[in-house]
């Protein structure tokens, strides 16, 4: 089955909930093993513009906050659960990920 990666980036103390729900739908799943993700700590940086709604911060403030880098594998027909979770369960209003295709 074909399998692909989630990278995600998630403000550190949220990090745990949103590991949490993408494992519930059945991203993180490595053979015998469960709930596996890489999380590497950093600083994310953001302005809210426009019409934004921050979870943190102001419009028009730049704002920086302690946030964690998230990689975690899925099966590829998962894909369309995997990120309603991550959505779903991520405190930001756009929050930014991407995927890599593993072929």
């Amino acid at each position: 089955m074909a399998s692909d990666v989630l990278v995600f980036f998630v403000p550190a103390d949220d990090t745990s909930d949103v590991i949490e729900s993408v494992c519930a739908v059945g991203a993180g799943k490595v053979g015998d093993y469960v709930e596996c993700a890489f999380i590497a700590p950093g600083i994310g940086q953001f302005r809210p513009v426009g019409d934004a709604d921050p979870a943190i911060g102001e419009v028009g403030g730049l704002t920086r906050v302690e946030e964690n880098r998230v990689e975690i594998m899925f099966p590829r027909d998962i894909r369309d659960r995997v990120l309603t979770a991550l959505m779903e369960a991520h405190p930001y209003e756009e929050p930014v990920f991407h995927i890599i295709r593993n072929d």
